[in-house]
């Protein structure tokens, strides 16, 4: 996987301070509606994933598995990072649409 448009709106995110880090951040922000989408690392646990793929599900937050924990926290410029909110609905929208693409292209 390299440098991609999904990796690469998480660090405009980033940098435009729409996003949330850490299981309380992030458990906080879909409970309040903030949350717009949800990225978990895909060499996260076991618990973790059910976890917020149950809580994703029941409040209705989009949720993509991407990645490993080094990628989503260096897109980020950050250490290791499992679990990422988007709070911005037109960079959530734009990473959806580059993770249906990068399906496509797979």
């Amino acid at each position: 996987m390299k440098n991609n448009k999904l990796l690469s709106g998480l660090g405009l995110a980033m940098r435009a301070g729409k996003l949330v880090f850490g299981e309380e951040g992030v458990l906080d922000a879909i409970r309040t509606g903030k949350a717009k989408l949800v990225l978990l690392a895909m060499d996260a646990s076991e618990n973790t994933s059910k976890k917020f793929r149950d809580k994703c599900d029941s409040y209705h937050v989009p949720l993509i598995e991407y990645g490993t924990r080094e990628q989503l926290g260096s897109s980020v410029g950050k250490a290791e990072r499992v679990i990422i909110a988007v709070t911005d609905p037109g960079f959530a929208q734009m990473m959806v649409k580059a993770k249906a693409n990068l399906a496509e292209v797979e």
